[in-house]
């Protein structure tokens, strides 16, 4: 004799927990875990509502996320520094920092990023906004960027 029992088992496709805000945000920004992007194909700068992509051109971010979130760019036109650490900036999860001495670092950036498209959106007070003593980056800045 046997005899079979089953308690209802084990679903097959258990639906996963919801993401939170914080990881939905994560994700905007790195992707799976490193994201690129950049002005080529499309993408612009502006600067107190006047485009300065030529400034930028080849200009290229990347983030990374991971138990250090981490960033580099490049022809940066020393408005971001080379590489440093990131994290976000208040409860909404809607802006971030980034590290270092550049003029840039330390600021509040905005961000949306929509269909491989991301919209960065900060301001550079005069304080602190010239390169060398010389090149003044003061200004409100809005970077288009292109996912590569």
């Amino acid at each position: 004799m046997f005899i079979i029992q089953s308690c209802g088992g084990d679903d097959p496709d258990p639906t996963p927990p919801a993401k939170t805000a914080e990881e939905l945000a994560i994700e905007a920004l790195t992707g799976t875990g490193t994201q690129a992007w950049g002005i080529d194909g499309g993408g612009s700068v502006l600067r107190d509502g006047t485009a300065v992509t030529d400034l930028y051109s080849d200009f290229e971010l990347v983030m990374r996320s991971g138990t250090a979130k981490t960033y580099t760019t490049a022809n940066n036109n020393d408005l971001f520094d080379a590489s440093g650490t990131w994290s976000f900036a208040g409860p909404n999860f809607d802006k971030f920092m980034l590290s270092g001495s550049k003029p840039a670092a330390g600021r509040e950036i905005s961000f949306t990023q929509n269909n491989g498209n991301l919209t960065l959106t900060f301001t550079i007070p005069a304080p602190g906004a010239r390169i060398n003593g010389v090149f003044a980056v003061a200004g409100n800045y809005t970077f288009n960027l292109l996912k590569k």
